[in-house]
């Protein structure tokens, strides 16, 4: 799955992960954010204010405040404000996350 120029034509998110792409949609108190992540292992355990997220394609265990759970294809996840939380990708992995904060990621 490729994402549509709509969407590759917003501003890219400076995203400090290896292996992690995204394309930035900001609102007033809210972004959202459309990643792109090559089965890069995992992202380290990190919290930040809260997260809603879709997982569009691909797999990838999530871990979120010491509980993982497998996800693929169609499956959504709520990480709450502040709790810690990380990522194992077995493939390449495109999620669309909504983050609770306005600056969650700059624009690269």
């Amino acid at each position: 799955m490729e994402y549509p120029s709509m969407i590759t034509d917003l501003p890219r998110a400076d995203i400090p992960f290896d292996g992690v792409q995204g394309w930035l949609l900001q609102g007033p108190r809210q972004q959202l954010v459309f990643m792109d992540i090559a089965p890069i292992g995992a992202v380290p355990e990190h919290s930040h204010e809260a997260q809603f997220g879709v997982v569009l394609a691909g797999e990838m265990t999530l871990t979120i405040g010491g509980e993982s759970k497998r996800l693929g294809k169609g499956d959504t996840y709520f990480i709450p404000d502040g709790v810690p939380h990380s990522a194992v990708f077995h493939s390449q992995v495109k999620v669309i996350d909504m983050f609770d904060e306005a600056a969650r990621y700059g624009v690269k």
